[in-house]
Formats: structure tokens, C-alpha cells, sequence
């Protein structure tokens, strides 16, 4: 056992050097195996230093705790597709804010009267970790498909929302003023959860990884909260490092759509509106279907591709078929590049993820605002299911939901292949344009299959 608290300050310390260092080395591709490894060590001395700490409690309890945690955590992330990836993210940090929201509730039951520093981070913990939790399960079921991916909303809702978050925070007033009754608390967690749900259901699928960044940010600062309220250094600082790489990641992803987090929040983004933003046919252009053997000739004659990868091709789980398909075509001379798009997918560095996952090297993947000059002197762009990224609407058509949000440049290369299931919209839920345009082709099917037809086709040149 640990008693000397100046040795647990020491180890607790380390921890918060090694999230540092983490945070760090996930800011680049080359480095994020290795920052994950850093922040899992820092993570183990801090849960170890906590379990040796002199008076901790109950093991029992502990030892069972610890062991469903470590069984769900373990077959959770060996078991989960990447595809499913944003669901897990968004399940798990609900987790985190329930945890916070119930550390809350235990800390206002054994205290009699708290002091009113202890009861403000008691409500905020309870507050914010409620709102994270609920809005994180609703996430979760939007990326699972459970709900509908489109804004679910009804007249006057964000009036009553804001009704409802001013009811909870008028009773954590109360509780800060003095009204330690054991209802009030209860009632505040209550009414954060229905903000919570309701916080997220007038939000629609495309903006999902803003809102996973969103509520990562809120987690993070529902820990901070309970680290006051156990008097724990550690989950201050950590809680904080979160709460702030998630609040900067969500302006960053906000700008990266040229949108305000307001608009994000409570513009009910992607909601059906007659001729807003729909690719349209009565000008006599049509779409155009072609083969894979016509691309196949396209691809082995081209000098330089860029691939424009989209949630098309993680749900067909096709990266280790595209990096094949690119090694076939560098080993002919030519040129291989990936473009990724900030909000590409359905979390924050989902491309990235998948393409990491199939070995595709780093350098080759390139941001937005990198490959767009590029795209005037490529030969062919192949897009596989990107939809809402690529649409030229968002530069013409003001009467647009996505206008004056930056788009990777697909339209300006020379020779455009999508690759995609039907003409269903995508998750924003509005047609794309670039479909009708003259340089553009589609090869219809699952994208994994696609891919392997044009391997063969390839191999067959």
C-alpha cells in the first residue's frame, strides 16, 4: 500500500507526462501507434497508483468492476469491425460521461451538506455527464442505423430544449444554494438526459463526427468535474487534456465544413427539402454507367490517380482491396495518391483509420487543402462512396445545404470514376451533382467487389 501522498503526487504526475506525450504523437500518422502505447502506460500507473493507494475501499466490488470492464473493453475492441468504429467511439465515451454522472450521485448521498465548491463540481459532473451519456447512446444508434440518420424534429424544439436545460441548471442553482435534498440531484440527471437525447436527434448523420468531437469534448470536462469532486489531480488534468483536444477538434472539423458549431448543433442539417441541393436531370444531362474493364484501361493508362476514399468503402470493408489495386497500379509507374477530407466517414480520422489499417503509407495520404491544386492535372479520380464531399454544389447552387463548405476538388480532374451501390443520396441526404457531369462515370456495386473486378481487370491489361 501507497500512504506517503507525496509519492502518489509523483506517479500521478508521470501519468500526466505520459498523456501529454500521447496527445503529442497522435498528432501525426507516424506517431500514433507509438502514442498509443504512451497513454496506455500512463493510464496503467494511474490506475495502479489509485488501487494501491492506502484506504481505497471495497476490493471485492473492485475485482468485479475491474473484470467485466476489462472483459467488455477486450472483446469489444477485438471483435468490432472497423467499419463499426464510430459506434464504438461514441458508446464508450458515453461511458465516460455515465461514469462521472453516477460519481455525482454517490458523492451528493454520502454527504450531508457539502460545501458549496464541493456541490458546484458535483453538479457539473452530474450535469455535463448526463447530457454526454444520453447524447452519445442516441449517436450510437444514429451510426448503428437503430435510428433514422436524418434530423429527427418537431416544431418549437429547440424552445423546448432550451426549457429543459434551463430546468436542470435552475436545480443545480438550487443545489449550489444550499438545497441538499436528495431528489433535486436525481431530477437534474433526469432532465440532462432528456437534454441529451434530444440534444442529438435534430442533429442528421453527416455532422455525426462533429458531434462524437462535441461529446468527447463534454466527457473530458465531466471528468475534470469529478476529479474535483474526489479531490483527484490526475483526472483534473487528464479530464482537461481531453475536454480541450476534443473542443479544438470540433472547431477545427467545424471550419473544415464552413460551418458555426451553432448551425451544427441546432440547424437540423440534412432534413428533406423539396429541390434544396439535388442533382437535377431535366437539363438533359444523365447519368452515365460504365464496366470495370473500361476503367481498368483508364487506370493502367493513367499517370496519376488520386483516390477519394468515402464511407462506401468502410462499409464494404474494401481498404486492403484499394491498397492492392494501388500497389498494381505503382508497380506499373503510376502515380497513387489518397484524398481525405476532414468529415469524410462517421468520426473524426475515419479514412485515415481504415487506409492505417490496411498499411497504405502515410505519406501518401493527403489533407484537403494539400491535393485539392492537384486534382486539375490528374487523370482519373476515383471515388468510392464518397458523396457529400464531393459535390460541386457547394460551390454553385447558393439554394444548397452544404453551400460554401469546402469540398476535395473531384470535378476539375480529368476523368472522373464513382464507384458507388445506387443513386441513393448520402448521409447529408441531398443528390450529388458531380454524377451528372460529362467526365463522370459510375460503376454500380459494393464497393469490395467493385474494387476486385477492377484487380482483375487491371491485371488482365
Amino acid at each position: 500500500m501507497i500512504s506517503d501522498p507525496d509519492v502518489v503526487g509523483l506517479l500521478y504526475l508521470v501519468t500526466i507526462v505520459c498523456f501529454v506525450i500521447a496527445l503529442r504523437f497522435l498528432s501525426s500518422p507516424k506517431h500514433a501507434r507509438k502514442g498509443n502505447w504512451v497513454g496506455g502506460a500512463g493510464m496503467l500507473v494511474a490506475i495502479a497508483t489509485t488501487l494501491l493507494f492506502e484506504g481505497i475501499g471495497n476490493w471485492a466490488l473492485i475485482a468485479v468492476g475491474a473484470t467485466i470492464g476489462t472483459v467488455v473493453g477486450v472483446v469489444g475492441a477485438r471483435n468490432v469491425r472497423m467499419t463499426a468504429m464510430p459506434q464504438m467511439v461514441a458508446i464508450f465515451n458515453g461511458v465516460g460521461g455515465g461514469a462521472a454522472a453516477l460519481v455525482a450521485l454517490a458523492e451528493w448521498h454520502n454527504e450531508a451538506g457539502p460545501a458549496w465548491d464541493s456541490t458546484t463540481s458535483i453538479v457539473l459532473s452530474a450535469l455535463i455527464g448526463s447530457i454526454s451519456f444520453a447524447g452519445s447512446i442516441i449517436a450510437f444508434a444514429k451510426l448503428q442505423e437503430l435510428l433514422s440518420g436524418r434530423p429527427i424534429v418537431f416544431p418549437g424544439q429547440n424552445v423546448v430544449n432550451i426549457l429543459v436545460l434551463l430546468a436542470a441548471t435552475g436545480l443545480g442553482m438550487a443545489a449550489v444554494a444550499g438545497v441538499h435534498e436528495q431528489w433535486v440531484l436525481w431530477a437534474l440527471v433526469a432532465l440532462a438526459l432528456l437534454f441529451g437525447v434530444m440534444f442529438v436527434l435534430p442533429i442528421g448523420g453527416a455532422d455525426m463526427p462533429v458531434v462524437i468531437s462535441l461529446l468527447n469534448a463534454f466527457t473530458g470536462i465531466a471528468a475534470s468535474a469529478t476529479g474535483f469532486v474526489l479531490d483527484s489531480t490526475v483526472l483534473i488534468v487528464s479530464g482537461m487534456l481531453v475536454g480541450a483536444a476534443g473542443t479544438l477538434l470540433t472547431l477545427l472539423m467545424a471550419k473544415a465544413m464552413n460551418r458555426s458549431i451553432a448551425n451544427v448543433l441546432f440547424g437540423a442539417f440534412g432534413q428533406v427539402q423539396a429541390g434544396a441541393g439535388t442533382a437535377r436531370a431535366d437539363d438533359g444531362r444523365t447519368v452515365r454507367a460504365t464496366t470495370p474493364d473500361d476503367v481498368a484501361v483508364q487506370l493502367s493508362f493513367a499517370r496519376k490517380v488520386i483516390v477519394v476514399p468515402g464511407y462506401g468503402m468502410a462499409v464494404a470493408q474494401a481498404q486492403h482491396d484499394v491498397r492492392q489495386l494501388a500497389d498494381i497500379l505503382e508497380g506499373r509507374g503510376v502515380d497513387v495518391r489518397y484524398a481525405i477530407h476532414p468529415v469524410a466517414g462517421r468520426m473524426p480520422g475515419h479514412m485515415n483509420v481504415l487506409l492505417a489499417e490496411a498499411n497504405v503509407p502515410y505519406t501518401q495520404l493527403s489533407e484537403m487543402d494539400e491535393i485539392n491544386p492537384e486534382f486539375a492535372q490528374t487523370d482519373v479520380a476515383l471515388v468510392i462512396g464518397a458523396n457529400d464531399v464531393t459535390n460541386p454544389a457547394a460551390r454553385s447552387d447558393p439554394g444548397s445545404p452544404i453551400y460554401g463548405m469546402p469540398i476535395l476538388d473531384v470535378d476539375k480532374a480529368a476523368s472522373i470514376v464513382v464507384l458507388k451501390r445506387s443513386m441513393n443520396p448520402g448521409f447529408a441526404g441531398i443528390d450529388n451533382e458531380l454524377y451528372l457531369d460529362s467526365k463522370t462515370t459510375m460503376l454500380f456495386g459494393d464497393a469490395k467487389e467493385s474494387i476486385l473486378k477492377l484487380i482483375s481487370a487491371v491485371k488482365a491489361q
